[in-house]
């Protein structure tokens, strides 16, 4: 795998750790910047933000395990990991995107910022490894 690759799956892998962070224990603090989303709208989607950012904390662990496996030595183990958790990362991203588009509640294009750190990256990665 290339080293162009698996620096861009570490980003993603980073991207997803902060992420991770701010949905499920910074989303009081954060609710504004990162969903747009007024403070009195904070304890609806509270558990909707915990139970995201954990999805992305085990995407970032599949990519950081699968980094592990491709320097171990198990470079097909590595390359599938970080392959099938680059799709699903891309594939996310495009949910992303579509899910703002059907918004009407809010302003279009909030999400952009997201969708754009969610899938480059793991883009990255499928194009160069």
């Amino acid at each position: 795998m290339s080293v162009v690759a698996q620096v861009a799956a570490a980003v993603a892998a980073l991207i997803h750790l902060v992420v991770w962070v701010c949905e499920a224990f910074l989303i009081g603090r954060v609710h504004r910047s990162m969903f747009g989303q007024p403070a009195q709208d904070v304890p609806a989607i509270r558990l909707w933000a915990f139970g995201v950012g954990f999805y992305n904390l085990f995407l970032a662990c599949g990519v950081i395990a699968g980094l592990i496996a491709l320097h171990s030595g198990h470079e097909l183990v590595g390359r599938t990991l970080i392959f099938y958790v680059s799709w699903f990362m891309v594939g996310g991203s495009v949910v992303l995107a579509v899910a703002d588009q059907l918004a009407m509640s809010r302003p279009r294009n909030q999400a952009w910022g997201g969708v754009a750190a969610e899938g480059i990256p793991p883009l990255v990665v499928l194009s160069f490894a």
